[in-house]
């Protein structure tokens, strides 16, 4: 069984809108020109490198945006020109910059996997994530639900619907899921920021996005009960610093974990209970406040990198290029590599155009765990490889603009420009109609 990669590919629409509080790199460059070709061209160089060091690694098409469908929900009719017109109409623009986000590329939030060697059927299950804190996210898992469903459509695979959307089950996809394992068997971390139905201490500044319902309503959709499942809180003071997401401050793969102290709350205690349900075998390299001040953890992202399993089933680590400067992140990194531990690579890549948006190497990948026999299951030619990489490259040259302002938007040129490209990419991933636009679209 081998982990892949699924890394979504952002979208003609990707810019700086600062929709997501909590985000502090997000809210910090909100409104700046975007550059989408670039952004498109960093992601699929990351899956490049991915590749080289011998990952199984696939892609996730963007979502069209601005997202029409939603707007004519909302009531906007006509032409797609006069919808895009009247929605900008009242606000300054604030609603058709939220139905524009690109948010979809970091498909770490797109879906909760567990893998078939887990589950009570046998079968890999995915739940796709109602993203329902945020309405321009929320909006998300429509498209998501049918993309999934078409590459997973074989009956291996079992693709839920998202939660109910509401504030009880706010669900964040697998960016709150490390699943770890030993010759003990595996344990899933179900995280959360906050619980509705039972007392719990939240952040104070930021909002808290998963809930402990939704946590363990996952973990029985997956069949994953018992010691098998682990439900840490997410340490408040962390989510007020900026770490939105568990991934911001925690990663692991296997035998291996990765996080900051201030990732959970009452770490020593989770660290305690997965040594006693997964045993000797489990490394953790834990870094210390006083070794990584919370502020560089969220700024630099280290703990947003990305774990590559190796044909030796050695691990590397692709950190983001900001992590790679001298200073307190780089030392830890190093020593991670140092130490006696499973990894024993370090990598650096350029994802600066989704790090502007709070989004690291481990933010653009939903990690998904098949067996030979599920992999070749897959439908579509979503496995990336030096051919398609080719024809991707030449596809986001073809249509992709190389600055985008908010005020661009507003261009209803722009929307057509996704159209056309979005469905000359379906028939190269060879997906068929997976959007609304398209005529025989389910």
């Amino acid at each position: 069984m081998r982990v892949v990669c699924f890394d979504g590919l952002p979208g003609p629409t990707h810019g700086h809108a600062g929709l997501s509080a909590g985000n502090l790199a997000a809210t910090r460059h909100a409104g700046e020109p975007g550059n989408p070709r670039a952004a498109a061209l960093q992601s699929l160089a990351k899956m490049r490198l991915l590749s080289s060091l011998g990952a199984a690694q696939a892609i996730l098409p963007p979502q069209p945006r601005p997202d029409l469908f939603t707007l004519r929900r909302l009531g906007y009719s006509g032409s797609d020109a006069e919808v895009i017109r009247d929605a900008c109409g009242t606000d300054d623009g604030a609603l058709l910059r939220t139905v524009s986000s690109a948010s979809a590329m970091w498909t770490a939030n797109a879906a909760t996997v567990a893998p078939s060697c887990d589950t009570a059927d046998g079968r890999v299950h995915l739940t796709v994530a109602n993203l329902s804190s945020m309405f321009h996210r929320s909006i998300e898992a429509h498209t998501t639900l049918a993309i999934l469903r078409r590459i997973f459509s074989d009956p291996r695979f079992v693709v839920h619907e998202p939660l109910p959307g509401s504030d009880l089950f706010s669900d964040e996809g697998a960016a709150n899921h490390i699943r770890l394992q030993t010759s003990r068997g595996a344990v899933h971390l179900f995280a959360w920021g906050r619980a509705v139905l039972e007392a719990a201490v939240g952040p104070s500044v930021h909002p808290a996005r998963q809930t402990r319902e939704a946590s363990s309503a996952l973990a029985r959709l997956h069949g994953i009960t018992g010691d098998r499942a682990l439900f840490p809180q997410q340490d408040p003071f962390g989510i007020d610093a900026g770490a939105f997401h568990t991934d911001v401050l925690a990663l692991g793969l296997g035998r291996f974990l990765m996080l900051h102290e201030r990732a959970f709350l009452d770490v020593e205690r989770v660290i305690e209970t997965l040594r006693e349900k997964l045993g000797g075998e489990l490394v953790v390299s834990l870094a210390r406040e006083s070794e990584i001040p919370l502020a560089d953890a969220v700024s630099l992202y280290p703990f947003n990198s990305e774990l590559v399993e190796l044909d030796d089933g050695r691990l590397a680590l692709v950190a983001p290029s900001e992590a790679e400067q001298p200073g307190p992140v780089r030392r830890f990194l190093d020593r991670v590599v140092a130490e006696p531990t499973p990894v024993d690579q370090l990598h650096f890549v350029d994802v600066s155009s989704s790090m502007k948006n709070g989004g690291g190497p481990a933010c653009l990948r939903l990690a998904v765990s098949l067996t030979e026999a599920e992999r070749v299951s897959l439908s579509g030619r979503v496995l990336f490889d030096a051919a398609l990489d080719r024809e991707l490259v030449r596809w986001v040259e073809k249509h992709y603009r190389d600055q985008l302002t908010l005020d661009d938007l507003r261009d209803p040129a722009l929307h057509q420009e996704g159209l056309t490209a979005l469905d000359e990419l379906t028939q190269i991933l060879e997906l068929g109609s997976i959007y609304e636009f398209q005529s025989d679209a389910t």
